[in-house]
């Protein structure tokens, strides 16, 4: 039996191999995500990002290595066991807002913290303070159909914050984004993590994005590029205003 991750790592991988349709797409990755941390996947497209993302967050299972979170194997549960734990214990935002299309931006948003037991004053109450730090607040009542891209993108980061999951994933959130649509999306989503001690795994591969986070990997082919390396923190890494304000019930 394999040895728990550091107790440090609330994520951990080691030498895990996915393949899409006998197509290598990760190739032995082993890798630490620190409890707290910020931590940017970079890399061309195509070079295995979602698909690291995908094997963390439960979403895909991973042909041979381990995963874990939080000293839990992930690698070992069933499908409904990595459902329940996407569920209960990660949030996610990619390229793709995915909304449910009949539900508001306010009620999209409130949707899981709902589901999770949250009562309707405390849902929507913090469904309305990230729409409003998301600069979408003036839609919460209209549904997708109705928004424009960049902000049904803008509504699905605040879905996946408003919980305040241990573990938060964003592939590519920035990419149906403006440069300083983009930059202030990550800002905002990097200064929340830190303000709420939430772990942030971002893949980009828009390497000016890269000084939000706190640490970064590379990936070429499936294979990391070199040894994590931290990354330099300046003005437009540091925390928003207000950051530590919104009241959502962090599960």
């Amino acid at each position: 039996m394999s040895a728990a991750p550091p107790d440090n790592d609330v994520l951990w991988a080691r030498g895990i191999v996915k393949s899409h349709h006998g197509t290598p797409a990760l190739r032995g990755i082993s890798i630490g995500v620190r409890e707290g941390e910020v931590l940017a996947v970079t890399g061309p497209r195509g070079s295995g990002k979602s698909t690291l993302l995908g094997c963390l967050s439960a979403q895909l299972p991973v042909d041979d290595g381990e995963v874990w979170f939080n000293s839990a194997p992930v690698h070992t549960l069933t499908r409904a066991g990595r459902e329940r734990l996407r569920r209960d214990r990660f949030g996610f935002v990619g390229s793709e807002p995915h909304l449910v299309p009949e539900l508001t931006a306010r009620e999209n948003v409130a949707l899981p913290l709902l589901l999770a037991g949250a009562g309707n004053k405390a849902a929507y109450t913090a469904a309305d303070e990230w729409l409003e730090r998301l600069d979408v607040g003036d839609f919460a009542r209209q549904r997708p159909d109705r928004l424009v891209q960049s902000q049904r993108q803008r509504v699905a980061v605040a879905r996946a914050l408003a919980p305040l999951p241990p573990v938060v994933f964003a592939d590519d959130p920035t990419a149906p984004l403006h440069r300083e649509a983009a930059e202030q999306v990550l800002r905002i989503l990097t200064s929340a993590a830190r303000s709420h001690q939430l772990t942030l795994v971002l893949a980009t591969h828009d390497p000016e994005l890269v000084r939000f986070a706190d640490r970064a990997v590379a990936l070429v082919d499936g294979r990391l590029a070199a040894p994590a390396a931290p990354v330099p923190r300046g003005p437009a890494a540091s925390g928003a205003p207000g950051a530590s304000a919104v009241t959502a019930t962090r599960r």
